[in-house]
Order: structure tokens, then C-alpha cells, then sequence
């Protein structure tokens, strides 16, 4: 299935800002909110399903057997069209 970029950003932070930073998408997670993140230039909003896929993972990138660059990914994937089905009282 074909991958299309709808936000990406990449940048240097220090370790206290990534933190920061998670704490505010975990915080937005938990409340139900929708997240919006955004740059100078680009910005988009979701809103991320009570249910989704959530993966880790560590890589190293570089030549084997030799020193390279180590990576921590944190995904959360959900279907586009995915609804929260809960049962609620009015």
C-alpha cells in the first residue's frame, strides 16, 4: 500500500524538550483532544481514535558490524475511517 507524507518534521531538541514535548501528545491523548501538530510552515489535525496500533522500535542505521546512528520510533496507527464505538448515556 502506498505511503503518503501528510506532515513530517525533524529536528534537533534536547532531551528535556522531547519529553516536553511527548508529555503534551500524551496529555492530549488521554484527555480525548485532538492533537494538531504544526511548524512554520505546515500544520494538521487528528483525531485519534480511542483504540489504535501502537509499535516500538529501536534501529541502528549504518554498516554492519560497524558504529552507526541508533533510533527510537513511537507509532500509533488507526484507520482513517476508524469510529470510537462506545456505549454511552444521555
Amino acid at each position: 500500500m502506498p505511503e503518503e507524507v501528510l506532515f513530517e518534521d525533524e529536528r534537533n531538541l534536547t532531551r528535556t524538550d522531547v519529553a516536553s514535548y511527548l508529555r503534551t501528545v500524551a496529555d492530549r491523548l488521554d484527555s480525548g483532544e485532538s492533537l494538531t501538530l504544526e511548524t512554520s510552515t505546515d500544520s494538521i489535525t487528528v483525531d485519534v481514535p480511542r483504540d489504535v496500533e501502537f509499535e516500538v522500535k529501536v534501529e541502528r542505521e549504518g554498516p554492519a558490524g560497524g558504529p552507526g546512528e541508533l533510533g527510537l520510533e513511537l507509532e500509533l496507527e488507526w484507520d482513517e475511517n476508524a469510529t470510537d464505538d462506545s456505549l454511552s448515556i444521555q
